[in-house]
């Protein structure tokens, strides 16, 4: 017996047991359910399905689900589908695809246009697009605090590069952020998270604290502008800071710690974390004694920084023990904790501000530059400079009706 394909389109105000309702139909006639989607937007659905059924029963199908649709108040059309249409279709399936995440403070319809630009210049299908973020209230503005909308987009992109260049470039026009991801199984399944500490999990450099508290910051701020200057590397520059500690007394170093200005964000994407399994470590050109006070904190698993060293009457002795952690100890620890916790450098992520934390950024499965450095934003792949840390969690596909009392920390 002869088939046929015939794509329906209902719209209407939503209601319990509409789908139901059609699907009772569709399978009193044994039809075959070639792809079904379905988008609600302020009560107000739009469903479509297309389906294959025998030529003999359509004519009575279409019949029944326009009785059941007008009876239900909805609105329903009709288009059959021919067999060449539906293979050339079926057989695009198998291009690449992509999630493009966009996050901002909020966004407008000229934002959301930027972005949608770049994917039809790349030469790109989007295929659905959903708001990760809670509905937004016009009665209390000052409680929308992010908004994050997701692409998913099929297709090879013209240049990827250029793509990924065009949109860090709106990122920094535009005040919105952006990250392109290859959708694939290694998306879903991230399961170690690296972040840099200062200027990251902490608004706060700890050695220009110290440093004021010593007396010695105008000295330590000179030698940070040379080695940001590339007059000097990363390690001269820390020893040559280190050694204007000498003499500190340690109880200094706690009272920063309990007084560390946390960024925004941490806490809620922190329990997140935690609460869906993931490793996590800082990886910090910083001091042991605050990433493991942060350690404590979060219950984070594994903290790699310089260790401060400490003589018999608790002051600070000026020099440091063990290897520097500069970008490329960063980068290299990264992929010791990955192979360590049998974790597919593809599952990593790593989050810094600064360009000892580029390494990092790019050994990793998602490297994400947070608040950084226009350097370093000008080398990422993605960045976030518009909202705080659980911005993240967009990046990884979380939506705050997934997160419940979490999602509104």
């Amino acid at each position: 017996m002869a088939k046929e394909q015939i794509l329906v389109r209902i719209t209407g105000k939503d209601r319990t047991g509409l789908t139901a309702s059609i699907m009772t139909i569709l399978a009193k006639y044994d039809a075959e359910v070639l792809d079904i989607g379905q988008a609600d937007i302020h009560s107000t659905l739009s469903l479509g399905i297309l389906f294959r059924i025998d030529e003999n029963h359509s004519g009575q199908v279409m019949k029944e689900l326009l009785f059941k649709t007008t009876e239900l108040g909805v609105q329903i059309g009709f288009e059959p589908v021919p067999d060449d249409d539906y293979e050339a279709w079926a057989g695009r399936q198998g291009r690449n695809r992509y999630i493009l995440t966009v996050i901002g403070r909020s966004l407008s319809a000229r934002q959301i246009e930027a972005a949608a630009e770049v994917v039809a210049e790349q030469g790109l299908n989007i295929d659905s697009i959903k708001r990760l973020t809670g509905r937004p209230s016009i009665m209390h503005p000052e409680r929308n605090t992010r908004s994050c909308i997701e692409f998913s987009i099929r297709g090879t992109p013209v240049d990827k590069n250029a793509m990924q260049a065009r949109l860090m470039k709106l990122s920094s026009e535009m005040e919105m952020d952006f990250s392109l991801q290859k959708d694939d199984m290694y998306r879903r399944m991230r399961r170690l998270i690296c972040f840099d500490m200062d200027s990251t999990l902490i608004q706060a450099e700890c050695i220009d604290e110290l440093a004021r508290r010593h007396g010695v910051y105008d000295q330590v701020a000179a030698i940070t502008e040379q080695a940001m200057r590339g007059e000097i590397d990363f390690k001269e520059s820390f020893t040559r800071r280190v050694a204007l500690l000498k003499g500190l007394d340690v109880s200094v170093m706690q009272d920063i710690a309990e007084h560390l200005p946390i960024t925004e964000g941490t806490d809620r994407l922190m329990s997140v974390l935690k609460t869906c399994g993931y490793k996590i470590a800082i990886l910090s050109g910083g001091f042991t004694y605050f990433g493991e006070y942060l350690q404590r904190r979060y219950g984070i698993d594994y903290v790699y920084a310089n260790e401060l060293e400490i003589d018999e009457n608790g002051k600070l002795t000026g020099r440091y023990l063990g290897e520097v952690v500069d970008g490329r100890r960063k980068a290299d620890l990264l992929k010791l904790i990955a192979q360590s916790e049998r974790v597919n450098l593809a599952q990593t992520i790593a989050v810094g501000d600064g360009a000892n934390d580029l390494p990092m950024l790019s050994e990793a499965g998602l490297g994400i530059a947070f608040h950084a450095k226009p350097r370093v934003v000008a080398n990422a792949r993605q960045s976030i400079n518009t909202i705080g840390l659980d911005g993240v969690l967009y990046f990884l596909g979380f939506k705050d009706s997934h997160l419940g009392e979490q999602g509104r920390m």
